[in-house]
């Protein structure tokens, strides 16, 4: 092979090597973007057979907020407001609320529950609190660990927060059971305070929950065993609170 041959093979070795330095991560890239956009679109088709969001055309369109997982910190939540149509009444309202949380954000990677996670039931008590009853993929497909669990919690209280002020406190069981802890860390035994301003208005058709007035009746003033205080974790950006377990004075 001549010099002149001998370069010009070279050469073109270099320039392929740069263009497959160049066009490869973006080809990768565009392959995950794909692979996310088939992986959103699945679930919602799965979600919109086995839980359809209870929707009334005519409930007026309301600024709602929803809680997720910061994309910038890590165990934060960030308000997203969509304009929802909801209802007056407040539970019918929670469901949508909790629904379209459950459905998850745009970016899959930002949401704080399950993908298949069902909220089965939800309860109000006259006095404000709330029985949220969620399938056990809430308790088994959330990653194990404290800061993974208790996001999760804040990301329920913190919606029905912002968009149900008759809701006072929250009661979480799973599969109608009431369980010590969500997966492992956070403790579910007791109740979780999400507004201590008083409801301004009256609950509607509130549905009371069976054998509410029985032992099954959540224990309001228990204090929880596991859960850790509230300054170990990461405090969140966004005006509000953690949603934590109600204690004894």
């Amino acid at each position: 092979m001549t010099p002149r041959w001998r370069f010009l093979f070279v050469g073109g070795l270099v320039f392929i090597v740069l263009l497959a330095l160049i066009f490869v991560p973006v080809l990768r890239r565009r392959m995950k973007r794909a692979a996310k956009l088939q992986q959103q679109s699945e679930e919602q088709a799965r979600r919109e057979l086995t839980q359809p969001i209870a929707i009334n055309p005519g409930d007026p369109r309301v600024k709602t907020k929803l809680f997720w997982a910061s994309d910038t910190i890590d165990a934060t939540l960030v308000p997203v407001t969509a304009d929802l149509p909801l209802s007056n009444d407040p539970v019918l309202r929670s469901k949508q609320v909790l629904n379209t949380l459950l459905a998850g954000p745009v970016d899959a990677e930002l949401r704080t529950l399950p993908p298949d996670a069902l909220l089965l039931a939800f309860y109000l008590l006259p006095d404000g609190t709330a029985i949220a009853d969620f399938s056990e993929a809430l308790a088994n497909s959330i990653p194990s660990g404290i800061a993974s669990e208790q996001l999760a919690v804040n990301s329920i209280a913190r919606t029905l927060e912002a968009n149900v002020p008759q809701v006072q406190r929250l009661k979480i069981l799973i599969h109608g059971q009431e369980m010590e802890t969500l997966a492992g860390h956070l403790d579910l035994t007791g109740t979780f305070v999400v507004n201590t301003k008083p409801a301004q208005t009256p609950l509607q058709n509130a549905p009371i929950a069976p054998g509410a007035d029985k032992p099954a009746t959540p224990k309001q003033d228990k204090t929880p065993a596991t859960a850790p205080p509230p300054a170990a974790l990461t405090p969140d950006k966004v005006p509000g609170k953690l949603a934590q377990p109600e204690r004894k004075p």
